[in-house]
């Protein structure tokens, strides 16, 4: 799942990616996640302000949903767009 969002001037682009880790548990459903890519860019630029960031939930566990990541995406690019680029 891909989607771009406009934020003040930024495009922010989430892809949403599974994750699977054979530590986190001894089945596939037990292990099983998504994660979060986040890329932003100027409006209209297609050179990426830096590279792509990955994220899931707190302590290192992936979301359990593709919707739990893409607003899980969507919020931490705009918390970027706002802490960085208009502080």
């Amino acid at each position: 799942m891909n989607c771009t969002y406009q934020y003040q001037g930024f495009d922010i682009e989430i892809a949403v990616e599974a994750d699977f880790d054979w530590s986190r548990g001894c089945t596939a459903t037990e292990g099983f996640g998504y994660v979060a890519v986040v890329r932003i860019c100027k409006a209209d630029v297609a050179v990426a302000v830096f590279s792509p960031l990955r994220f899931g939930e707190s302590q290192g566990k992936p979301f359990p949903s593709e919707a739990d990541a893409l607003m899980g995406g969507h919020s931490a690019g705009r918390r970027i767009v706002d802490d960085l680029f208009h502080s």
